[in-house]
């Protein structure tokens, strides 16, 4: 959490600072399931583009939600997976779904 300037008080602003935006919470979504390389997360989360990709996988790993694992191979092979913290998320995010079912439904 280097990268906070100044932690909230309030600690709902605190995990909308870790996770109040839709790119992270996507990223977070697919790597509920499990380890991911890059490329396979350019296809899931559909939209993102590759900049907003690798800043907000940085940002993740700094806040220490994201771990990556860089094998020594030609050409490289990365790979992201949730740490304890970034998977204490879950909640947060099965909360999220049952909400949007729910919403869905009334349309």
């Amino acid at each position: 959490m280097d990268n906070m300037k100044k932690i909230p008080e309030c600690p709902v602003e605190i995990t909308l600072q870790l996770i109040g935006d839709k790119w992270k919470v996507l990223i977070i979504r697919d790597l509920l399931t499990g380890t991911k390389r890059f490329s396979e997360l350019m296809r899931s989360v559909t939209g993102i583009t590759q900049k907003v990709l690798t800043s907000h996988l940085r940002a993740m790993e700094a806040a220490g939600l994201v771990s990556r694992k860089v094998y020594p191979e030609v050409p490289p092979k990365v790979e992201y997976s949730l740490t304890e913290t970034g998977y204490s998320l879950k909640p947060i995010l099965d909360s999220m779904v049952l909400w949007g079912m729910q919403y869905k439904s009334k349309l």
